[in-house]
């Protein structure tokens, strides 16, 4: 019974540093996050932090590959409607702004050309477009390519987008014509 505590109050503040620190890099980026601010936020300790983590940059990168679990979960791809992923990734940068930051800082910061995260490409999805291409429901052309256009697209709104960041608290209509908007460009765009 006290391991189990005892398991369970680390596991509630490696989680409280998952989120403090999220919020951290999404806020500062890598270089601008600070380690103190986490600690002080998170109610713990450096000692703590780096038993779990590693360092800075281990804390980073389990923050950031979570992200990208995220959003393969709660966002998975349907390459026979590549419209409706598009407005589901819109609303899931709406939901949450800091994941599409943290994947931005690392662009900056890590890998300012090539793959985003070189050994993370997602095969399945390009399985499944390529599938879809060979069922005559997309575009020819290579699966990749497809892919990153359509989140391109889905970005267009984002919280880094160079023309218009847009919030959850914008009024709902124009989010719903944001998502016809872009819902029919992703349909014109990937039509066979």
């Amino acid at each position: 019974m006290a391991d189990q505590q005892l398991t369970a109050r680390g596991e509630a503040t490696r989680q409280r540093i998952i989120d403090v620190a999220t919020r951290e890099f999404a806020e500062h980026g890598i270089a601008g996050a600070r380690i103190e601010r986490v600690v002080a936020a998170a109610r713990t300790n450096k000692a703590q932090l780096y038993a779990y983590f590693g360092n800075k940059d281990g804390l980073f990168d389990a923050i950031f590959l979570g992200s990208l679990e995220r959003i393969v979960n709660v966002v998975p791809i349907d390459a026979t409607d590549l419209a409706d992923w598009a407005v589901r990734l819109y609303d899931e940068y709406l939901d949450r702004p800091d994941l599409i930051r943290l994947a931005t800082w690392n662009r900056l910061e890590r890998r300012p050309a090539g793959h985003l995260v070189a050994d993370r490409i997602d095969q399945e999805k390009l399985r499944a477009i390529a599938d879809a291409q060979e069922a005559g429901l997309v575009r020819a052309g290579d699966p990749f390519d497809v892919m990153a256009v359509v989140i391109a697209m889905s970005m267009a709104w984002s919280p880094v987008s160079n023309v218009y960041a847009a919030t959850a608290d914008e009024d709902p209509e124009v989010h719903e014509r944001r998502r016809d908007f872009l819902r029919d460009t992703v349909r014109r765009a990937t039509a066979p």
